[in-house]
């Protein structure tokens, strides 16, 4: 039965499940506790997610990393953000005391502009806009089937 939790059949989401679904798989990849929602969206540990019509947008606290420590990628559906802090100055600690980020988000490309993806990392913060495809983008791609 875990196996529905693993592969989506349904195309779309709600943002809502993105969120639920980012704090599954980001649970042990940010240390702190989360706060309080502000005015722009829900504040989630250490990351944000906002949505309007045109866009999704988010804001993962990254800090200690430069735009060099991150990688973000698309990988067929899946965007993948990729982060770790190099400890350059402090040669005794060891592999757990590294700050690491791995978060792996499914997006639909029913839903959204995979290829239009924007990063940007300045002081700490990753922001990403995710382009949203337009209602009229969507219907080129619904075709009726003839029935005989």
């Amino acid at each position: 039965m875990h196996a529905d939790a693993v592969s989506d059949p349904f195309p779309t989401r709600s943002l809502s499940q993105v969120l639920n679904r980012m704090d599954q798989l980001m649970e042990a990849s940010f240390v702190g506790s989360g706060t309080s929602g502000t005015s722009s969206g829900m504040w989630r540990r250490g990351w944000d997610v906002t949505e309007d019509e045109n866009f999704l947008h988010l804001r993962i606290d990254m800090p200690g990393l430069s735009k060099d420590d991150v990688k973000v990628s698309m990988e067929h559906n899946n965007l993948i953000i990729k982060g770790e802090a190099k400890q350059e100055d402090q040669e005794e600690e060891d592999e757990s005391g590294r700050r690491r980020y791995l978060i792996r988000l499914d997006l639909s490309p029913v839903v959204y502009k995979l290829d239009s993806i924007k990063a940007r990392m300045k002081d700490g913060v990753l922001k990403l806009v995710v382009p949203k495809v337009k209602d009229e983008e969507k219907q080129k791609h619904v075709r009726q089937v003839q029935i005989e």
